[in-house]
């Protein structure tokens, strides 16, 4: 069923063993509201205390599809114990499961640790597999967490920001609000505009961000508005800086004329900085002929990258600057390649 549901989940009794907050930080992302009692030791014994576990009611609006693989995915994580043997299919089914929401997931590792019985082949496989060898962080005993990729875009997108002296900015295809919060928790940033074509995702956004709890000064400095990056739009008109994290491979090839139309040709900020995979490191992932993500129409080499952003140069009058993040490999260059636009002095 593709329409979205009221839906009320009643789990009678749930453990706790990974703290009882566990609940709120699988379900609250994905936009439940959650509701925990503690499930008494024994009824007839208050002075017993409280159980390891508790009565857990999830409320939210959903497909019954989406609810369906997330119960799937997240009552085994809450649980913390597969009581049969993981094998590598347990990696397919948590894809077909997963992949629509677990890329974006805050407490992703958590739960593939969790629902993969601390495997770590099957959890790197996962890592890899859902986020397109992005993001891969696995905490490993004795050993330091990599920096996952997508954080060190937003760290390289502040700093280039800041460098290009952009204070109102926008956020170009925001999604759930990953470069938003960074954004917000910066208080250089004067205005702040997170733009995405799905509803659905901006509501998540702004549950997220907690955007009804935060205090005026903070929350005021944001808003979100449902548009799309190939619309021309009079509301992204007049920015000091346009942020296209990871959007362009989301848009079909012939759609990517309309949004450097209505970006580089209506909307005219003065700096626009976009990030986007380089296919020449994906060997380096195990992906060969394979896109990182199953929602990417297509993946440019640096060659093509590079064209591209010369093309935008000329057409436009934009000076243009090719960056990278993530490490570099001295034959692929790096798994994120960005260029930053500068307008010309003279075109408005």
């Amino acid at each position: 069923m593709s329409r979205e549901l009221p839906l009320e989940v009643v789990i009678p009794v749930v453990p706790t063993g990974a703290g009882p907050d566990l609940p709120r930080r699988l379900f609250e992302p994905l936009g439940w509201q959650v509701t925990t009692t503690p499930v008494p030791l024994d009824d007839t014994r208050p002075d017993w205390g409280d159980s390891r576990y508790v009565h857990l009611v999830l409320r939210g609006e959903l497909t019954l599809a989406a609810a369906l693989n997330q119960l799937y995915v997240l009552l085994p994580v809450l649980d913390g114990s597969k009581h049969y043997w993981v094998a590598a299919d347990e990696v397919d089914k948590l894809i077909r499961a997963g992949g629509d929401w677990l890329p974006r997931h805050p407490e992703q590792e958590l739960i593939l640790t969790r629902y993969l019985a601390r495997q770590r082949p099957y959890v790197t496989d996962a890592l890899e597999r859902l986020n397109g060898a992005d993001d891969i962080t696995l905490e490993v005993a004795d050993e330091p967490a990599a920096k996952p990729l997508g954080r060190q875009r937003r760290e390289a997108a502040i700093d280039w920001l800041k460098e290009a002296g952009a204070r109102r900015v926008i956020d170009l295809g925001c999604g759930e609000g990953a470069l938003l919060r960074s954004l917000l928790s910066d208080a250089w940033f004067t205005e702040i505009v997170g733009v995405d074509v799905s509803a659905t995702a901006l509501q998540r956004a702004e549950k997220r961000l907690g955007l009804e709890r935060m205090a005026e000064t903070q929350g005021g400095r944001l808003r979100l508005h449902q548009s799309s990056a190939t619309y021309l739009d009079d509301g992204l008109v007049g920015f000091d800086a346009v942020v296209l994290m990871e959007v362009l491979e989301h848009l079909d090839p012939e759609r990517v004329i309309d949004l450097e139309r209505s970006l580089f040709g209506h909307a005219r900020p003065d700096r626009v900085i976009v990030t986007t995979p380089n296919a020449d490191y994906n060997p380096r992932y195990g992906l060969v002929d394979q896109l990182r993500h199953p929602d990417h129409r297509f993946e440019w080499s640096r060659h093509e990258f590079a064209a591209w952003a010369s093309r935008i140069r000329a057409e436009h009058g934009y000076q243009v600057e090719l960056r990278g993040v993530g490490e570099v490999d001295p034959d692929v260059g790096q798994p994120t390649q960005a260029a930053i636009f500068t307008r010309e002095v003279g075109h408005g």
